[in-house]
């Protein structure tokens, strides 16, 4: 049974963690096997985020859990995968012994560029959530809330039609302020799967507005804006705003994801 589900009432705390680009993962994963320790649950692998060439998630999340002991969690996308791919995805996961995964849509691909890359999109998210669960993995969803379009409202009918087609956990985006925490924790009431809160720290006020600005689905409030930019250590500021919201996530939901960005994996201990 999947580690997220085996104890229902005990706090899961993952670590999000990229593959390497290209093919030689010693020095990400001699990272990680440093990081063992530390009092989290498991890892969650991405799969190409922003739509960038990364090793198989696949391959990754099976060192990983070879060389830490500690369950991984894999990423799926619709983007990358027909169906006849998605299926041998899914057969080889469970072959490897990995038992959990996110069914994700992916990032949009790069257009006018050099190297054009293809949407495949055979299956919607729902139906790799569908496949997955006739497989027997543990099949988990994305709640995108879309701050900066008011999105809360569509997402949550997207989240009931996730857990129809079987999804057993959420992870939420990046959530930076108890307000917001408090709006999904109440939207989300009445969808009894676990809840993990995604954390992703901030390291700079130009860190802060780039998310805000750049990427879709995530919204530093102003005032976390600003004590960014006055901050005499805008990176200590960035783990104790990310200790706040781990002591929220606890409050409020099942779990916590920490995503740190740009494999600052030496924040994690103060975090933690």
């Amino acid at each position: 049974m999947s580690f997220l589900i085996a104890d229902k009432n005990k706090f899961k705390l993952t670590l999000e963690v990229v593959p390497p680009a290209g093919d030689d993962g010693r020095a990400l994963l001699d990272k990680l096997v440093g990081l063992a320790a530390l009092a989290f649950d498991g890892f969650s692998v991405a799969s190409n985020p922003v739509a960038k060439p990364r090793m198989s998630a696949m391959v990754f999340s099976h060192l990983l859990q070879e060389r830490t002991g500690k369950p991984a969690i894999l990423h799926f996308t619709v983007r990358d995968h027909n169906r006849l791919g998605l299926q041998a995805e899914v057969w080889g996961a469970r072959a490897l012994g990995l038992d959990t995964i996110i069914a994700v849509t992916g990032d949009p691909s790069a257009r006018n560029t050099e190297n054009t890359t293809t949407t495949v999109n055979d299956l919607n998210v729902f139906e790799l959530i569908q496949m997955a669960s006739a497989a027997n993995l543990c099949t988990g969803a994305v709640l995108d809330y879309r701050p900066e379009v008011n999105g809360l409202e569509n997402e949550i009918k997207r989240i009931e039609r996730k857990a129809a087609a079987g999804a057993q956990f959420i992870v939420t985006q990046p959530v930076y302020d108890r307000q917001t925490a408090q709006n999904l924790h109440d939207a989300l009431g009445h969808i009894k799967v676990p809840v993990i809160m995604g954390i992703l720290p901030l390291l700079s006020h130009k860190h802060a507005l780039f998310l805000h600005n750049k990427v879709a689905g995530i919204a530093v409030p102003h005032a976390l804006q600003k004590e960014m930019a006055t901050a005499k250590d805008p990176v200590g500021a960035g783990i104790e705003q990310s200790r706040q919201m781990l002591a929220l996530a606890r409050e409020l939901f099942s779990g916590a994801c920490i995503m740190p960005p740009f494999d600052r994996f030496d924040i994690l201990p103060r975090i933690l």
